[in-house]
């Protein structure tokens, strides 16, 4: 009897699991993403936003027991205010009509605007506000909201119009002011708990102090004549002053401090094309009636002036006033006209900057600007930045003594096969202007600790944390002699740190991480402390951040930690009690866990869990992860669709490392039965192996549910690298891996694909050279022949390609006349001969990463030889397909492509006869011939 039960419930699970869907293209668009999430500060409400497909977003809040409160359609951008008591939110116009008014060729002017939504959450009203452009809610009060709002056009039939005229005597017609992004847009001020509203007209920009209840704007007039300038609102006492006057002006950085109680701004009052535009910089100070010119052309360091771009801030204690200084631009002749206008790019051997990132920072370097402080109290001017120290970074909130400022420029030629440059760093004294070196050639980046008293970082030159007091100019190697380096680098290249959680309070002692735990260490003597034990069972602690503000880590309190298991790929969290060393789980298992989100003013937190098998909704709980309550629902139809399992598989390289996969089964495995695999990889993913993919078009690789759902196994092995020999490591670890997978009995021997895209890429371009164990692969933006890619531009960067190949991810580690042998015995092109497996291509002529004719060059080659190829290049798209169609596109191809190699489905016209040029963008060639793959 009980043998018969088991058979029973054998059968119904088996026929339940027979019942599922599998996933098919369509299905891609009813697949929901949780795109952004936030609780309030009181930790009562928490909203979130979904998106089905690619289509239109959805606004939710609920309550902490996950009960709905408010949701509304084709929502974005929602926010809570500070207090909690309303939620501000833009709600967009279906896109569905948006692609149809496109389709009768609607004028821009004429498309639907957006709209405001505020929903009351104490007594669930909701109002809607049509036409608005841009909305505004202050940081750290709650009392107000601002927007603006757009140029609605008026419909005026041309008959009535012609009627007035012929009524009327002729009269000069009084030219009307339109709203427009030069004139400004009408800016609203609501009070939110009376919905008293308040119309400002032709603002062209408005900010909120984050704590005084205060409203500054720039308007250009309500008419072209009058009431142009600078006006700050006290919305307390609702008495507006206007600070800055003229008819006509353009202003920049309209800038509170904290309190509300300093505000600047740069205004430029010429009227005239000039090409030095004679910016000025004013100051106001609550309780005066006008803002203060503090800086103008004259007044300006010799060779420098007020610039427009650079941002303005306060120090916290709002002694200091921060801005930018610009040096005067190069100014063109006018005269010329466009045929007598020389346009020749001169590329130098010496010059510090390669031409290609020259162009692309054009627009940069003309809005570079160098930081420069006030003093408030004395008026002294002190310019931090400048042409020989660019860049400059302000401590303690710009209350620090010292700014850091360091520059490349002696060391940018290195960038081409460096891939990155060294720096000399100095300290600025922001109350004298002395200026004091800190480090010269330093291979990383050095910061200045919270309270500005260290400057800090890790030199990879010598795997090092070092820090510098910048009080005694004594620096200290903090880790010298310790493993803080990646123990797993396998690149040509200095090993990368693995980072800093944070300091102690005033700046006492610093934070690193090593591999799996976290190190207290005093910055003047390097003594330091293990925090945390994990080495030992292999298991990853990182401090996790509750407050976006905090500035100090409590050395007395409670620290929330993320914990990884390297093994199991386990995570969780834990608490850390600083003081004692006390180490308590707090929830731990077989999920990858997404951001924490507290509330501000509570004890509550929100974040996500996932699997493979589970999306990652949202959770709310407690701050010791207890009373966990899912509140969001994101996919129930996937309980629906047959989906799949993952897990870890192991084996051992050619080369005797020991190596580490991820093996995706469909949900309805059967051992006993064979099926057909595709291999996916690029270089260490199996630390991934808790993440949901859900179904949806990518841009670039197979979709592991939509491909397990279909009766297929995933492979994604681990590669581990010999520096020299990139090709022979993916060989030595992957292949490997396949036969070990097909000893299991399960791996239907005939029938395994190939896929991967830029470095995976070329890794299958290599591996199809070497090995026939493949009947089919996709090679996505491969490099074939690392000799002529060496000398490529990355064109989205402007970055040479040599420093990929000398030390980073190509691992070549030098130059192609230091180991020509390294560069042709990795190019696939010297053996394109030995290629029999069918390959699929596809590389975008808009491609910035890798140059395009490199997967032209795979072609033609293939081509040549009449070796089965395909070549899918998406016009004007970069690395990967971007837009939905195009997407859309290569993942029916793709899968057409498996299924006719791997499990014998009808080939499509496409692969048999292609998409002539004629039929481009008309027939796509996805139909089904009579031809099958024997």
């Amino acid at each position: 009897m009980k043998y018969y039960v088991i058979l029973v419930v054998a059968f119904i699970s088996l026929s339940l699991s027979a019942q599922k869907k599998i996933l098919d293209h369509k299905d891609f668009e009813i697949w929901n993403a949780i795109r952004t999430s936030s609780i309030s500060s009181e930790g009562d409400f928490i909203m979130y936003h979904t998106v089905k497909g690619e289509k239109d977003s959805h606004l939710r809040i609920k309550s902490p027991n996950g009960n709905l409160v408010f949701e509304h359609e084709r929502s974005e951008r929602g926010q809570f205010t500070h207090n909690g008591k309303y939620a501000v939110f833009t709600v967009k116009s279906w896109k569905d009509s948006i692609v149809e008014l496109k389709r009768i060729k609607t004028k821009k002017e004429d498309m639907p605007k957006d709209s405001l939504g505020v929903f009351d959450l104490d007594t669930k009203a909701v109002i809607k506000i049509a036409n608005v452009k841009s909305y505004k809610i202050p940081e750290k009060w709650s009392t107000h909201l601002a927007y603006t709002l757009e140029e609605v056009k008026s419909k005026v039939k041309k008959e009535d119009s012609a009627s007035v005229s012929e009524k009327e005597p002729k009269t000069k017609k009084k030219k009307v002011k339109k709203v427009s992004k030069d004139n400004g847009y009408h800016l609203v001020i609501r009070e939110l708990i009376s919905g008293k509203e308040d119309t400002i007209k032709f603002v062209t920009d408005y900010q909120f102090a984050k704590e005084g209840k205060l409203l500054t704007y720039a308007t250009t007039g309500k008419d072209f004549e009058t009431d142009g300038g600078v006006y700050v609102l006290n919305l307390e006492e609702n008495k507006t002053t206007k600070i800055y006057n003229s008819k006509k002006a353009k202003y920049y950085n309209l800038s509170f401090s904290e309190t509300g109680k300093n505000m600047a701004f740069v205004v430029d009052t010429d009227t005239t094309k000039a090409q030095v535009r004679p910016n000025e910089l004013y100051l106001w100070r609550k309780g005066e009636p006008l803002a203060t010119k503090q800086l103008d052309a004259s007044s300006a360091p010799k060779g420098y002036r007020v610039s427009s771009d650079g941002d303005i801030n306060f120090s916290k204690d709002e002694s200091k006033l921060y801005f930018g200084l610009a040096t005067p631009p190069i100014v063109q002749d006018t005269t010329l006209i466009k045929d007598e206008i020389v346009n020749v790019e001169v590329w130098t051997y010496n010059e510090p900057t390669l031409y290609t990132i020259q162009e692309l920072q054009l627009e940069n370097d003309r809005k570079k600007s160098y930081l420069t402080a006030l003093d408030l109290k004395t008026n002294k001017l002190i310019q931090l930045g400048n042409t020989d120290f660019p860049n400059a970074r302000l401590g303690d909130e710009g209350n620090a003594q010292f700014s850091l400022v360091n520059t490349n420029l002696p060391y940018e030629i290195e960038q081409q096969w460096e891939g990155r440059t060294r720096q000399d760093y100095a300290v600025v004294n922001v109350n004298s202007g002395s200026v004091k070196a800190v480090a010269k050639g330093f291979s990383g980046n050095l910061r200045l600790s919270p309270k500005g008293s260290y400057a800090f970082g890790y030199n990879l030159k010598d795997s090092t944390w070092v820090a510098v007091n910048l009080n005694s100019s004594k620096t200290t190697q903090l880790t010298k002699g310790k493993v803080f380096y990646n123990e797993l680098n396998d690149s040509p290249r200095h090993p990368s740190s693995y980072g800093v959680a944070g300091w102690t309070e005033d700046d006492k002692n610093v934070i690193l991480y090593d591999r799996y735990d976290l190190w207290k260490f005093n910055p003047d003597t390097g003594e330091s402390t293990k925090l945390t034990n994990g080495r030992a069972k292999k298991t990853r602690y990182r401090y996790v951040q509750l407050d976006d503000e905090e500035r100090f880590m409590d050395s007395k309190g409670k620290w929330i930690l993320s914990v990884f298991n390297e093994d199991t790929k386990d995570s969780g969290f834990a608490e850390l009690k600083v003081k004692s060393g006390e180490l308590k789980p707090l929830i731990y298992g077989p999920y990858g866990y997404g951001r924490v989100q507290k509330a501000q003013n509570g004890n509550n937190v929100i974040y996500t869990r996932e699997s493979f098998t589970e999306y990652p909704e949202i959770r709310y709980a407690n701050l010791n992860f207890k009373k966990e309550k899912v509140i969001s629902n994101t996919n129930p139809q996937q309980k629906d669709y047959n989906w799949g399992t993952a897990e870890l598989v192991n084996w051992t390289s050619l080369d005797g490392i020991e190596l580490t996969g991820m093996l995706i089964k469909p949900e309805d495995f059967d051992p006993n039965k064979k099926y057909p695999m595709v291999v996916n990889f690029y270089e260490r993913s199996s630390d991934r192996l808790n993440r949901h993919i859900a179904p949806n078009p990518g841009r670039s690789t197979i979709n592991y549910s939509f491909y397990t759902s279909r009766g297929y196994v995933i492979f994604n092995p681990d590669v581990r690298y010999r520096n020299g020999y990139p090709g022979e490591s993916a060989y030595n670890c992957v292949i490997p891996g396949v036969t070990s997978l097909i000893e299991k009995g399960f791996i239907d021997k005939d029938n395994i694909g190939v896929q991967g895209h830029s470095w995976g890429g070329y890794q299958i371009a290599y591996l199809v050279t070497k090995t026939d164990i493949f009947k089919a692969a996709e090679a996505g933006a491969p490099v074939p022949n690392m000799i002529s890619a060496y000398g490529g531009i990355r064109w989205w960067t402007g970055l040479s390609r040599q420093f990929q190949y000398e030390h980073t991810q190509s691992r070549i580690g030098g130059t192609p006349w230091e180991y020509p042998q390294r560069y042709v015995e990795n190019s696939p092109i010297f053996n394109i001969d030995k290629v029999n497996t069918p390959l699929l291509i596809m590389h975008n002529d808009a491609d910035g990463h890798v140059p395009w004719y490199q997967g032209i060059e795979l072609f033609m080659s293939l081509r040549r030889l009449q070796k089965p190829s395909w070549f899918l290049n998406y016009n004007d798209e970069p690395h990967w397909p971007l837009k939905l169609q195009n997407r859309k596109d290569f993942n029916i191809r793709l899968a057409q492509f498996f299924d006719y190699y791997l499990k014998g489905d009808p080939m499509p016209v496409w692969m048999k006869s292609g998409v002539p040029a004629i039929e481009k963008g008309i027939n796509q060639g996805y139909e089904l011939t009579s031809e099958r793959k024997d």
